[in-house]
């Protein structure tokens, strides 16, 4: 081996460059790869494997993981809770270790979440074809298994010769460290080339920094901004994730607090401002708050901050229904800019709120406006106070008492993990987000079995840190098994286990749709194939016991008040397990969301349901 090159194998210089990348912004500088999950297989044992033990932990440390899809989720979690400015690799073996990436690398890549995935792929050489688990296609030798991640992954390489990672390694850090490119990147690794040795030049594995910029906003973009927003009567903020990727949240302060207008927030967004902050009006669309929503329809321009204007951000579009309403949106990529004929500010959401905070020396809206809105938001504070309220301690908890339970033993340092089901709903309604990371609510892809995953990542992130993963018993079955990871690893992850006996949320959608609960309670099947009343003998809590976890039980509210505070109070994975009264406590939906609806039914329910659907989607806008 010459000075300058050094010998080794494929998987070994991959792990050696990735120990030695590193993110900056504003100064701070942290481990771009800081970690690597591994469930080891074929397809990666004498491979990824091997090379991560012969570097060490200090190099990079490694977690052991039960499910490759719950891998990426607590890398996910991990993410986000550092601003994306810190990532974990995924490595797996071929087959189905591969094909289990999919659903978390979406997820990932539709929240624009950094997550590096290395999965084991079939030999390059093809020399032993077909090898277990590999797929053999017909006509186009090169396909794998793995080529499912490429439509939701930011970047995807195959590396079939060990020089051809060096370009693609770097590839990927690009994309990793980029905030408006960012996502899912896959780098699949056949295994024999992963265990061949080659000359890497040094240079490969010295130190870099990937300095994540913050882009200002062009100055006519920022001229035409500035324009529409003085000229506004009722203009509204809403708030998206990129508020909080850029560490926007005191930019935003500073600029509402300067001209007097509101802000309605998005599952993502939530948390931009303090909850009892006068400009902020909590959630917006299908599950936003009364004033949030009302505000919207009467808005005559929106200003999108990190937003991507989802169906349930525009209740499928049919919130924003001012004639003349016109959008202003800042945003990190001109793709998301650009979303209802906006007039577009393509920034860094802090750069961009503050060279708009520097242009309106003296510019505030309305006396009356403001008056407006802050009375709403003292009316719909009485609302979250009656919905958590609850008279009778010994009382069965609803959903929402047991939100009222949890807000009342959380601290604002405390970080509320939640993906799908009904709970989604009642928090971004509810809840009183307290600091700009405690509302972690993963709803671009509403993804269950996100939660328990997701609070180890977000633990790992943030030690010492209280986390609290709210689950129903329909997404506690799909993937409670990292708890055996949280007990491993000496995680204090809290769970609060909601039992209900089936899919409250989509019960509930069917039976607004026509489809009469169908399908979506757990009961006992009759001979004749219909479900009895009785609910299934499943006890969750038991489980979660089996897995390592303590478990606690709480039958009244006074109870459930007395186990959240033992859990947070415990120095181990703790379950809160609790059956809720299934009676709906929650307000109802502020504005529509387009499920369609059969157009030709037998069923009174479907006809009725379709009528509903009808009167709804003529009000669907387009804004041209």
């Amino acid at each position: 081996m010459s000075a300058t090159t050094r010998r080794l194998t494929t998987a070994q210089a991959l792990v050696r460059f990735l120990s030695a990348q590193y993110t900056e912004r504003d100064g701070v500088r942290r481990r771009l790869i800081a970690g690597t999950w591994g469930i080891f297989g074929h397809g990666n044992v004498a491979g990824v494997g091997q090379a991560l033990l012969e570097a060490g932990e200090d190099a990079m440390p490694f977690h052991q993981g039960r499910n490759e899809q719950s891998m990426v989720h607590a890398a996910v979690g991990y993410a986000r809770q550092l601003n994306r400015l810190s990532a974990q690799a995924v490595t797996t073996s071929i087959g189905p270790g591969a094909t289990n990436l999919v659903t978390g690398a979406a997820l990932a890549t539709i929240n624009r979440l950094p997550v590096l995935l290395l999965p084991g792929d079939y030999f390059a050489s093809h020399a032993p074809d077909p090898l277990l688990q590999q797929l053999e296609h017909p006509v186009e030798a090169d396909v794998s298994v793995n080529d499912t991640l490429r439509p939701v992954s930011r970047y995807f390489d195959r590396v079939t010769r060990p020089e051809a990672l060096i370009p693609s390694a770097l590839q990927a850090m690009r994309v990793l460290a980029d905030p408006a490119e960012t996502g899912a990147v896959t780098l699949a690794l056949p295994q024999d080339v992963q265990a061949e040795a080659y000359d890497w030049p040094e240079e490969f594995f010295a130190e870099r920094v990937w300095y994540v910029r913050r882009p200002a906003p062009d100055p006519v973009e920022l001229t035409a901004a500035v324009e529409a927003i003085r000229s506004a009567e009722r203009p509204l903020i809403v708030a998206g994730g990129g508020v909080h990727h850029s560490e926007a949240e005191a930019a935003l302060k500073a600029f509402v607090e300067a001209t007097g207008i509101p802000v309605a927030s998005t599952q993502a967004g939530k948390g931009s401002l303090r909850h009892d902050h006068p400009s902020d009006l909590g959630g917006i669309g299908h599950t936003g708050t009364a004033v949030s929503d009302d505000l919207a329809r009467t808005a005559d321009l929106v200003i999108g901050v990190g937003t991507r204007y989802t169906d349930f951000t525009t209740a499928s579009g049919t919130l924003f229904q001012n004639p003349g309403v016109r959008f202003v949106n800042l945003n990190i990529t001109g793709f998301d800019a650009h979303k209802l004929a906006a007039r577009t500010l393509v920034c860094d959401a802090r750069s961009g709120l503050e060279k708009l905070l520097e242009a309106f020396s003296g510019h505030r809206v309305s006396e009356a406006y403001e008056a407006e809105y802050r009375a709403g938001k003292e009316r719909w504070d009485e609302v979250v106070a009656a919905a958590y309220r609850a008279d009778d301690e010994s009382a069965v908890p609803t959903q929402t008492q047991v939100l009222g339970a949890l807000d009342a033993a959380v601290g604002d340092e405390d970080v509320v993990i939640n993906a799908a089901g009904s709970l989604p709903g009642d928090l971004h309604k509810l809840w009183r987000s307290r600091s700009p990371r405690q509302y972690h609510l993963e709803y671009g892809y509403s993804c269950m079995g996100y939660e328990i995953p997701a609070g180890i990542g977000v633990q790992q992130a943030a030690p010492g840190t209280p986390v609290w993963a709210l689950v129903g018993d329909g997404t506690y079955l799909m993937m409670p098994t990292e708890i055996v990871t949280a007990v491993q690893e000496g995680l204090p992850v809290n769970i609060v286990l909601l039992q209900n006996h089936g899919y409250a949320s989509i019960g509930g959608l069917s039976e607004e749709t026509g489809g009469e609960r169908f399908g979506t309670a757990y009961r006992f099947r009759a001979a004749d194939g219909t479900f009895t009343g009785a609910p299934l003998p499943v006890d969750l809590a038991a489980n979660a016991a089996s897995l390592g976890m303590e478990v606690l039980r709480a039958k009244t509210v006074r109870e459930l008040r007395e186990a959240l505070a033992a859990a947070r109070a415990s120095d181990r994975p703790t379950c809160v397990y609790v059956e809720t009264d299934p009676a709906p406590t929650a307000p109802p939906a502020e504005a529509w969301w387009d499920v369609p609806v059969a157009e030709t039914a037998s069923r009174e329910a479907a006809v009725e349901a379709r009528e509903r659907y009808d009167r709804q989607a003529a009000g669907r806008r387009r804004h041209l």
